[in-house]
């Protein structure tokens, strides 16, 4: 057994070997990306999600909340675990023509989350701030000035999918990568295909994507061979005038397993169209919300 590993491990050294040794004169063909045109301006925003695993076992909660100032735009996405864990990203960008990320700044701590971090972007300076701490538990502090392009989607995605044709065959955008050392990689965007589902009586169409992380390079190329490529992430929007998210299925986190984000009603609250109506009429209702169609009960 012992040295069926150490066979293993002398092979793989071999592969790396090779790669590196071919890396020289090896020319990857570049993935070119660019900024995701703006459809129609994002503006005042508030909604809740519940992030599970692929069982179905709820994790956590999150809310997602927007405020736009002419076309300077705050996201801010926020997680609360059931371990006591926190994932909260706060994203400005602008709206001119094209989608483009200001600044960007990620906390996760908690143990859902195999290295807590704090990450922050400043896009126009090309400064990434990463603090961690280290296998001893020693406070640590990275600090780079990367030439960062204007495409980087750092907090984006579930912004940019929105703003996507279904029928353009591949979207390419950047994205700032910390393991806790910050790397620019690519992801992605790929039509997958168009599926209806109802609301009620009503029928809607989504769009679903998947996105796919290239990491490039000879990094990009040893990845699968040690089980560190990025799984994919698959993505359902709702098309039509209004697009809106659905649903998410990847990891929210580099390295992290595969989870669900999806659409969610606050405690307390039932929805008219899914609730029946002999629950609706044993209710007390204090306050009515969203044009009639969401109603709080009553403790």
């Amino acid at each position: 057994m012992v040295g069926d590993m150490a066979e293993l491990g002398h092979f793989r050294f071999r592969i790396m070997a090779a790669l590196l040794a071919c890396a020289a004169p090896f020319q990857t063909i570049p993935l070119t990306a660019e900024q995701v045109p703006v459809r129609h301006m994002e503006g005042l925003m508030h909604g809740f999600l519940a992030l599970r695993s692929l069982d179905g076992k709820r994790l956590a909660d999150g809310e997602m909340t927007q405020i736009a100032e002419g076309d300077r735009v705050t996201s801010r996405l926020i997680f609360r675990f059931k371990d006591g864990s926190v994932y909260d990203d706060t994203t400005i960008f602008s709206q001119r023509g094209a989608f483009r990320v200001l600044s960007d700044h990620l906390v996760q701590r908690g143990p859902s989350f195999k290295q807590p971090m704090e990450t922050s972007i400043d896009a126009s300076s090309g400064q990434v701030t990463v603090r961690y701490r280290d296998q001893n538990g020693g406070a640590k502090i990275l600090k780079e000035r990367r030439d960062l392009p204007p495409d980087i989607a750092n907090g984006l995605l579930f912004t940019l999918v929105k703003h996507i044709q279904p029928n353009v065959p591949q979207t390419i955008v950047s994205m700032v990568a910390t393991t806790p050392k910050p790397r620019v990689v690519k992801l992605e965007i790929l039509p997958e295909g168009e599926k209806a589902i109802a609301s009620g009586n009503t029928k809607h169409e989504t769009a679903r994507y998947v996105v796919k992380v290239k990491i490039g390079g000879v990094a990009g190329l040893v990845a699968p061979l040690f089980g560190k490529q990025p799984p994919d992430m698959h993505v359902w929007v709702l098309t039509g005038d209004a697009p809106a998210f659905v649903k998410l299925e990847g990891p929210l986190y580099a390295g992290g397993p595969v989870w669900r984000i999806e659409l969610a009603t606050p405690a307390g609250f039932l929805l008219f169209s899914d609730a029946p109506m002999k629950d609706l009429q044993k209710t007390s209702c204090s306050a009515v919300f969203g044009c009639g169609r969401l109603v709080r009960c009553a403790e």
